[in-house]
C-alpha cells in the first residue's frame, strides 16, 4: 500500500513557559566492561548505540572506562543515539591506587543532557582502590537563581569478588564516601549509581549505605533487599552475568547476581524537590523470568511472547557487556529553560527502520529539499551524505554500508537523529 504523505509540518518555537509542569528525567547506570580495551567483540559500539537509542536516558552514569579515547567515543555515541546536546563531565583517571601501583584503568564518568542539567561541581572521593566520582548538578530551570533544584550524582565501582577480605574492602570504601557525605547538608538530593559487587543485602557495605544514623541515608528504590546471590527469587533485579559463552571478555556464569544499583537519598522518595518516580526502577533488558537464571540474557529462556525486552535489545546487551544497565526515572515540578520545537508532524520519516540495500525517506518539509542528508555511524562520524531532491518519496542506495546501526540527520535541523539498521 502506498504510504500517505503527511502535509508540511507547522513548527512553532517556544521559549520560556510561564507555568510549571512536571518534568521527568530518565537515568541509566551501566558497567561498560573495560571499554575500549576489551575488544573481543568487534564493533560493540553499535550495540551501545542501539541500547542508548532505545532507552534515551537524560543522565548516563558509567564505570569501567579505560581512557580518554573511550570517554570521547561514548560521548559521540550519546550525541548520535540520544541527542546532540549531550555533554560529559571531566574525564579524570582513577587517583585512588596511585600510591601502590597506579593502574588507573577503570574510571567512572557522567554524561548528561546539557539542555536539562548544568554541571556545577566535580568532586573526587578517594579510597584505597577506586575513586567515588561525585557530580553536583542543577536543573536548568527558568527560576534557577531563586529556586535552584540541585542533585548530587555519585558514580562508583566497589571492590569485586566474594570472601571476607573483599567484603571488608567494600565496607571501608563506603566509609570513605560517608566521610564526604557528612560534609553536605542532610537534606540534599543524592543519587548513587554503581557496580557495588554485593552478594547480599546484609553485607556491611550495603548496610552502611542504608544506615538511618548517617547524615545521608540511601534507600533501594526497588525495595528488593535480601540474599540475592544465586537466588532465583531475585531474578527481577539480577544484572550479571549476561553471558555463558567464553571468549567475549567478562564473566561467563550466566544470569545469577545483583551487582549493579541505583540508590537515592531517602528524601527523594517523597519530600525532595526532585523525587524518584514510583515503580520506575528497572534492570534494562531483564524480563524478570525465573527461567533466565544461569542463562545468557539473549537466550530463549529470558523472554516469552509479550515480554518487554526483545531479542534485539537483549542481544545488544549480551554483546556489549557482561552486566545489564539499571534504570529509573526522576520527576520535578519545574519549567525547564529550553527552546523546544513543537512538531505537529515530523520533518521526515523512514518507510522502515531495518533495511537492506535501499533507504526510503519521506520528506515532509520543503525546507529539507535539496539539502545534505547525513548518515552517521555509532560514533557520530559521517559515513555517507546524500543530496535530497524535491520529492516527498526519496530512495537512496546504501549498498556501501556494512551491517550495523546508523543514524540519519540533516545539517540544518536540530532534532533527535533517526536510527536505522542495515541487515542483509
Amino acid at each position: 500500500m502506498k504510504k500517505k504523505i503527511l502535509g508540511v509540518l507547522m513548527i512553532s518555537l517556544i521559549g520560556i513557559l510561564n507555568v510549571s509542569a512536571q518534568e521527568t528525567f530518565k537515568v541509566m547506570f551501566y558497567n561498560l566492561l573495560n571499554y575500549p580495551l576489551e575488544d573481543a567483540v568487534p564493533n560493540r559500539e553499535d550495540d551501545l548505540a542501539f541500547i542508548l537509542a532505545d532507552y534515551q536516558p537524560d543522565l548516563f552514569l558509567v564505570c569501567e572506562l579505560n581512557n580518554i579515547t573511550g570517554a570521547n567515543n561514548v560521548l559521540n555515541i550519546t550525541r548520535s543515539a540520544i541527542n546532540p546536546n549531550f555533554d560529559m563531565a571531566t574525564y579524570v583517571s582513577n587517583t585512588s591506587d596511585d600510591i601502590f601501583g597506579d593502574q588507573n584503568d577503570l574510571q567512572n564518568l557522567l554524561y548528561y543532557d546539557s539542555r536539562k542539567f548544568i554541571l556545577e561541581e566535580e568532586i573526587i572521593v578517594p579510597t584505597d582502590l577506586r575513586d567515588f566520582n561525585v557530580y553536583k548538578l542543577q536543573l536548568n530551570t527558568i527560576d534557577q537563581d531563586v529556586n535552584p533544584v540541585e542533585i548530587y550524582v555519585i558514580v562508583c565501582h566497589l571492590k569485586a569478588s566474594s570472601g571476607v577480605e573483599n567484603a571488608q574492602r567494600r565496607y571501608e570504601m563506603v566509609l570513605e564516601l560517608d566521610a564526604y557525605l557528612n560534609t553536605l547538608p542532610n537534606d540534599v538530593n543524592v543519587l548513587l549509581g554503581g557496580d557495588l559487587n554485593l552478594y547480599t543485602g546484609s553485607e556491611a557495605a550495603f548496610q552502611e549505605l542504608l544506615d538511618t544514623a548517617n547524615n545521608i541515608t540511601f534507600v533501594d528504590p526497588a525495595n528488593r533487599i535480601g540474599s540475592w546471590n544465586n537466588n532465583p527469587n531475585y531474578v527481577d533485579v539480577f544484572t550479571q552475568s549476561t553471558r555463558t559463552q567464553s571468549g567475549m571478555g567478562g564473566t561467563t556464569g550466566g544470569f545469577d547476581d545483583r551487582f549493579d544499583f541505583i540508590l537515592t537519598s531517602e528524601n527523594m522518595l517523597s519530600i525532595a524537590n526532585i523525587t524518584y518516580t514510583a515503580d520506575s526502577y528497572q534492570v534494562y533488558g531483564n524480563n524478570g523470568l525465573a527461567a533466565c537464571y544461569n542463562s545468557a540474557i539473549n537466550s530463549s529462556n529470558c523472554a516469552v511472547p509479550g515480554s518487554e525486552f526483545s531479542f534485539e535489545v537483549r542481544d545488544a546487551l549480551h554483546n556489549f557487556s557482561d552486566h545489564l544497565p539499571v534504570t529509573l526515572s526522576l520527576e520535578a515540578n519545574v519549567t525547564l529553560s529550553v527552546l523546544e520545537a513543537i512538531e505537529t508532524v515530523s520533518y521526515f520519516n523512514l518507510e522502515k527502520n531495518v533495511v537492506d540495500s535501499e533507504l526510503i525517506v519521506y520528506v515532509n518539509s520543503p525546507e529539507l529539499f535539496n539539502q545534505d542528508l547525513n548518515i552517521y555511524n555509532a560514533l557520530g562520524k559521517i559515513v555517507g551524505t546524500f543530496q535530497t531532491n524535491t520529492g516527498q518519496h526519496q530512495v537512496f542506495d546504501i549498498t556501501h554500508l556494512s551491517n550495523g546501526i546508523y543514524f540519519l540527520g540533516f545539517d540544518n535541523l536540530t532534532h533527535k537523529p533517526t536510527k536505522f539498521i542495515v541487515s542483509r
